[in-house]
């Protein structure tokens, strides 16, 4: 769900000596899966990659190790992951690497924690594609954690909706998302 990365600068260069010195910072990155409107092609995908929200590196396809439902509510056609574990589909989506101002900015786009609430998930990874500092590519297959924002606020006949194991705005269900602008 987060790493720290080493970024390590040369400072200084003694004159009598070929030494340096180095000084290390660490950043703390988060990862968030994304699964609705914030994933690639998506109508909300925009904001994932504004650098004014933050900084945020795609990493990965994966799909979750256990099943949730995730379903297409209100009358804007949300897209909403439940937490009930163990319901519904293993759900497919993105995985990013984000900065501590992007998970700030996600936290307020996604309305955290009245609508939603950041949780850990476990994730099965499809295909890697981003770069993780001093770690190698991540086998398909292989099993990580990242954060997602999942629901425990819904209305009660939201678990018996349809599921789906993605979403795709534009999909066969025909529920048009309804950009946060557009709704009235």
């Amino acid at each position: 769900m987060c790493e720290f990365i080493d970024l390590r600068f040369l400072y200084m260069k003694t004159h009598k000596r070929f030494f340096t010195t180095c000084k290390v910072f660490s950043i703390f990155m988060h990862r968030v899966f994304v699964y609705g409107s914030l994933k690639r092609a998506q109508p909300n995908y925009s904001y994932m990659i504004d650098s004014n929200n933050g900084k945020a590196e795609f990493l990965a396809t994966a799909v979750t190790v256990q099943k949730y439902p995730l379903v297409i509510a209100t009358k804007y056609n949300i897209p909403f992951l439940l937490n009930l574990p163990g319901q519904g589909n293993r759900v497919h989506g993105e995985i990013y690497k984000v900065d501590k101002k992007m998970l700030a900015y996600l936290d307020w786009f996604e309305k955290v924690p009245t609508m939603y609430q950041r949780t850990v998930v476990e994730l099965e990874i499809n295909e890697w594609a981003g770069r993780t500092g001093q770690e190698e590519k991540v086998l398909p297959g292989s099993i990580t954690e990242a954060f997602v924002y999942s629901t425990t606020t819904y209305q009660p006949d939201w678990p018996s909706m349809p599921t789906y194991e993605s979403y795709d705005s534009n999909g066969d269900h025909g529920l048009k998302f309804v950009l946060r602008e557009d709704r009235k």
